[in-house]
């Protein structure tokens, strides 16, 4: 990075919040991937929108790559830079801005942590419901690139559908707004299109969400099962029965044992071979109707116990144990490579059945913890990236999770997003036309494709298809 461009940099952030010495960039080289490492070229943290502007237009004149990051919680090494490549780290965008609870409105700048939104909400009994299991440490503008899910957006929905109106610094350093405050009026919805889009579009600055009431009741449950095939079953019986929770998730004994083993146990059995942790929200009335029915449900497929909370704090514990789960299974080995995939409901027992088959092929150490009610896996694997062998296991075991969930009619990614991670197996889902299609609407909003450069899109597979197309 030249030195002429490190300071012109400092200039319009301020030399304190820029990084460029290599112990200093040495934070940035990784997201939450531990298989994906690189040093940007230079770090620097803008306060504003406007100084977000003038560094990307400045990097636009000079045709340096830029690369946009919140927290750096993501799993999909999408927040990482190559050398040549300015890393934009937006944590100091951190100011909600506004707060409508006649319209059931905010707008936050793109670092603020995503729990502290619903914080500042709920003394207007209002909520943001996305909430990712790093909530406590990720951001609203990470979670708009990456199209973040959580465990209550089985009912309430993702990222997508809670965001309303976008200010947006595009690839050239101009802004512009996507959507408005009451939703998308009218034309293509340019919104949906840029939330997910990863980084390659350009950078949010200003996001407004659309809030939620707090329910009027909520009950949660843990349920525990002799084997997983069970568990697995007692999820497509609850959906089956036209009850949709508010969240329904799953851990396997490995899981488990690790949270009960942390700073984190939250009175789960580790006898089990797995747990669903069962959460209805609503009305009360149709709450405790539903209580029932689950009970029952869970009850015929095999749960050996079934215990609500009986207390706020009660119910915090059991989610404290789900929430932090990753971060208990810090105790097994130095790393932890979170895999993330979708697939049918109906497929989840088999699906389970394979990952333990491979798990014991390759002889590493998986867990299993995951939002059972939409068929969203996340297989952890364990394990010490310093030994190559292991890697390279782990690589291979990743692989093969991945074809099992594509045969069985699922996806790559339902919420960590493709980043670096899962971009080879992008040509498993999508046709090379389909792909080119992808990267003619990135040049769109990108033409040099400077923005998160090298993320999600094949070029070979793209430049296949520009050559068919010009042959036609």
């Amino acid at each position: 990075m030249k030195p002429e461009l490190i300071e012109a940099l400092g200039r319009i952030v301020g030399p304190r919040w820029l990084r460029h010495r290599r112990a200093e960039l040495a934070t940035y080289t990784m997201d939450g991937l531990p298989t994906r490492e690189s040093y940007p070229g230079v770090v620097v943290m803008p306060k504003t929108a406007g100084e977000v502007c003038e560094v990307v237009r400045l990097l636009h004149l000079v045709d340096v790559p830029f690369v946009a990051r919140g927290a750096g919680t993501g799993l999909s090494g999408g927040a990482v830079a190559d050398p040549d490549a300015v890393l934009i780290a937006l944590g100091r965008m951190n100011r909600i801005l506004q707060v409508d609870p006649c319209r059931r409105r905010a707008r936050v700048e793109p670092g603020v942590v995503n729990a502290r939104l619903s914080e500042a909400t709920a003394p207007h009994g209002l909520q943001y419901v996305p909430d990712p299991s790093s909530q406590a440490a990720c951001t609203v503008g990470g979670n708009v690139a990456e199209n973040a899910g959580g465990p209550h957006c089985l009912k309430y929905g993702v990222t997508t559908n809670h965001i309303v109106e976008l200010e947006v610094v595009l690839p050239d350093g101009s802004t512009t707004r996507l959507g408005s405050r009451q939703g998308e009026p009218w034309g293509p919805d340019l919104v949906g299109l840029f939330v997910g889009s990863e980084g390659m579009f350009g950078i949010a600055t200003e996001i407004t969400v659309r809030l939620e009431p707090l329910p009027e009741s909520v009950r949660t449950m843990l349920a525990d099962f002799s084997t997983v095939r069970a568990a697995s079953q007692a999820v497509s019986a609850i959906i089956a029965a036209g009850i949709v929770p508010a969240a329904l998730e799953m851990m396997d004994r490995a899981c488990v044992a690790a949270v009960e083993a942390s700073i984190y146990a939250a009175g789960y059995p580790t006898d089990a071979a797995a747990v669903l942790l069962v959460e209805l929200d609503g009305q009360t009335d149709a709450v405790e109707a539903e209580a029932k029915t689950v009970v029952s449900l869970l009850q015929e497929r095999g749960a050996r116990t079934v215990r609500s909370a009986s207390t706020p704090a009660d119910r915090a514990r059991l989610w404290q144990g789900r929430k932090k789960a990753f971060g208990a299974m810090g105790r097994i080995a130095p790393d932890l490579a979170v895999q993330d995939a979708v697939v049918p409901r109906s497929a989840l027992p088999d699906i389970m059945d394979r990952i333990e088959e491979i798990r014991l092929s390759y002889g590493l150490t998986i867990s299993n913890v995951f939002h059972a009610g939409d068929g969203n896996l996340h297989p952890n694997i364990s394990f010490d990236r310093r030994d190559p062998n292991v890697a390279g296991r782990v690589h291979d075991a990743c692989r093969d999770i991945m074809a099992a969930c594509v045969a069985a009619g699922g996806s790559i990614t339902g919420e960590h997003g493709v980043g670096s991670d899962k971009i080879d197996y992008m040509p498993s889902i999508f046709d090379a036309e389909t792909l080119g299609a992808m990267r003619a609407v990135r040049r769109v909003f990108d033409p040099a494709e400077r923005a998160n450069p090298g993320k999600v899109i094949p070029l070979h597979a793209c430049r296949e298809w520009r050559a068919a197309r010009g042959v036609r």
